[in-house]
């Protein structure tokens, strides 16, 4: 009995380790939203990352209603092919064939109208098959939008915090430059900050494609990675300007 549960533990851990967990996510965005909120109560970046906090908070709604299979939509397929078989048999039933030996034109128009009705039967089968499919990856791009769509406004906090401006001597400020009040080392928290949180969003838009394989949402899935990482890059260059900059002059 000990071995039995000893083994369903390394499992269990086992599986845990290997995949994303959306509350893992979440969890760490609260911690996140706390630092920002303790050291830069006033600033617009917390209210984004308030934003994003209840953005991965829907995510989990929203990859259950993915992950569960949507019994409405089946059923209704099922029962629109369901009728046109029994209509295409009545008609086959009621339909009186002629015994005579058909022409090879008859032959040919025949064979040619039996294709075409195949195909558009076929054709009509894979749109109802692939319906559910169909409109859960809308769904799923429609969400990975909305992540792309928020690693865009982080790009945009970040935007005037140069550190090579902000602590340039002879600096020569004009009416409608950006405002540049933090110091250095809030300035390196504050994009710090922007860098997890875009670490976050390409997690979550991760958990999409983890929940959903579709070639389709891997592939939006990625791109809101690769966005999220060259924006951080730029971020970090940000961050070691700084940190060499202290290097040469401590405070």
């Amino acid at each position: 009995m000990r071995l039995n549960c000893a083994l369903i533990s390394y499992v269990a851990a086992a599986l845990m380790f290997k995949k994303l967990h959306l509350t893992k996510i979440t969890n760490t965005l609260d911690i996140l939203q706390a630092r920002i909120s303790e050291r830069f109560a006033d600033c617009g970046l917390l209210n984004v990352c308030v934003e994003l906090n209840a953005l991965a908070r829907a995510s989990e709604a929203r990859i259950t209603w993915i992950t569960r299979p949507n019994r409405s939509i089946r059923v209704g397929v099922a029962c629109v092919i369901l009728g046109g078989v029994m209509s295409g048999f009545l008609g086959f039933h009621w339909v009186k064939l002629q015994p005579a030996v058909p022409s090879f034109g008859e032959f040919v128009q025949l064979t040619e109208a039996f294709l075409n009705t195949l195909v558009l039967v076929g054709a009509s089968l894979f749109f109802l098959v692939s319906l559910e499919s169909r409109i859960k990856r809308s769904r799923t791009l429609k969400a990975l939008h909305e992540l792309r769509a928020i690693a865009h406004v982080i790009d945009m906090h970040q935007l005037t915090k140069d550190p090579v401006i902000s602590y340039s001597v002879g600096e020569q400020p004009t009416p409608s430059s950006p405002k540049r009040q933090l110091n250095a080392f809030e300035l390196r928290r504050y994009l710090d900050y922007c860098a997890e949180m875009l670490s976050l969003v390409g997690k979550t838009a991760a958990l999409y494609s983890q929940q959903m394989p579709d070639a389709e949402i891997v592939s939006a899935a990625n791109d809101v990675e690769i966005l999220c990482a060259s924006m951080s890059h730029k971020i970090w260059q940000k961050i070691m300007i700084i940190h060499a900059d202290q290097q040469r002059s401590p405070l």
